[in-house]
């Protein structure tokens, strides 16, 4: 693999520390700046509606520039969003860095899909992507628990701005390894939003923000889960989030691998697989043991169905696969706002710690009945169009009018 795929992950590192350790170091920054967590809470929501609108905008506005100057600015982007969030004198002006640092996120992955893809042959294009989002698995077991291990030992602040300087590493890699493509083809704004009259694109996104959505449906809520459903301590929490990782960074090389093979009978299986085991947390969840193994595997079965998602998008979208490719990001961080939401308001109407498993099992069995359908529609297209191809050359020529042979 290219060695320019290193820097696209230390990139995808950094933003998937920034992301997940707020969670970490939510109470003192709450305390911090006097402000109630629900409140500080804000600071999560902001970082979400941010990356779901900045995907799209930042991308239609980086088609007149080549991948990689785009890639840089956004790097930039990020270091600026997390060195204001490090020096913020008020709350207000915490929460406008991280929207900042936010716009990045997007951009970056559905450009730096698109990048990684280009940079290996057809066949390990799959695996070109599932090597970038490792960067942001290996956040989650090593950046995520360690910026929080910061915060808590030399000040919230500090992990910021650590987080910052990983973001100048990103920029520097990213401007030393990736090659310069040149200015995209498809520059034209039309062409990037053409891709999204295709019927599949579509499919592929909702597969998108209703497959993984049944991740966070789960997760968002896994601190009172094993807190008071399995019996953990507060401070156990931090490594079976570890774990979680773990299965997150197992589950991306794998899902990366077999996408390049199969990718729609591999996204079948891991978002039935996926669905199967989120209903089977809802047991499972009462018994430590069982609540830590199904939890690594909701990770590992979650992030497998990754790399097929974003490469399904820049398959179907391949004229124009930049727009399509950062707003198939979105589509992740809209799922997860979702499921929370969803998974909240069954808790709050009693049905218990348990009760976002089975509502992540429901999201996610809906995406695997999409992709079902989009297993079948490509089918009848490929069935379709060697009859079109045969109607046309068995279609006898018809004559001349009379008037022409004359």
């Amino acid at each position: 693999m290219p060695l320019a795929l290193l820097a696209l992950a230390i990139g995808a590192f950094g933003i998937g520390t920034t992301e997940f350790v707020i969670m970490g170091v939510l109470p003192e920054v709450a305390a911090g700046f006097g402000v109630s967590i629900p409140t500080a809470g804000w600071l999560v929501s902001g970082y979400a509606l941010g990356v779901v609108l900045g995907a799209p905008l930042l991308t239609v506005l980086g088609t007149r520039v080549s991948r990689k100057k785009m890639l840089m600015f956004l790097m930039g982007l990020f270091v600026a969003g997390n060195a204001l969030s490090a020096a913020a004198p008020v709350f207000g002006v915490m929460l406008i860095g991280r929207v900042v640092a936010s716009l990045a996120h997007g951009a970056f992955f559905g450009i730096g899909s698109v990048v990684a893809a280009n940079l290996v042959a057809p066949a390990r294009k799959a695996s070109a992507i599932s090597l970038m989002f490792m960067g942001l698995t290996v956040a989650n077991v090593v950046g995520v628990p360690l910026g929080t291990w910061i915060g808590q030992a030399a000040g919230w602040r500090v992990t910021f701005l650590v987080v910052a300087v990983l973001g100048v590493v990103g920029l520097l890699g990213v401007a030393r390894l990736v090659p310069e493509e040149g200015r995209p083809r498809s520059a034209d704004v039309r062409a990037e939003f053409a891709a999204f009259r295709d019927a599949q694109v579509w499919l592929a996104m909702a597969m998108t923000v209703l497959g993984y959505g049944g991740v966070f449906a789960a997760v968002t809520y896994i601190t009172p889960m094993m807190t008071e459903v399995a019996g953990y301590s507060a401070g156990a929490v931090t490594w079976l989030l570890v774990l979680f990782g773990v299965g997150m960074f197992l589950g991306n090389l794998l899902g990366g691998r077999f996408a390049d093979r199969a990718l729609m009978p591999m996204l079948s299986t891991a978002l039935g697989a996926l669905s199967l085991t989120l209903l089977l947390f809802t047991a499972t969840a009462h018994h430590k043991v069982l609540a830590a193994i199904t939890l690594t595997l909701v990770g590992a079965l979650g992030f497998a169905t990754v790399p097929p998602l974003q490469k399904r998008v820049l398959d179907q979208a391949s004229a124009a696969p930049t727009l399509a490719s950062a707003a198939n990001i979105g589509a992740f961080n809209l799922g997860n706002a979702l499921a929370a939401w969803l998974g909240g308001t069954v808790i709050s109407a009693g049905l218990g710690y348990t009760a976002p498993n089975w509502v992540g099992a429901l999201l996610s069995g809906s995406a695997l009945l999409l992709a079902l359908l989009a297993a079948f529609l490509d089918r009848r297209t490929r069935a379709a169009a060697p009859a079109a191809g045969a109607g046309a050359r068995h279609t006898p020529e018809r004559p001349a009018p009379v008037a022409a042979r004359r």
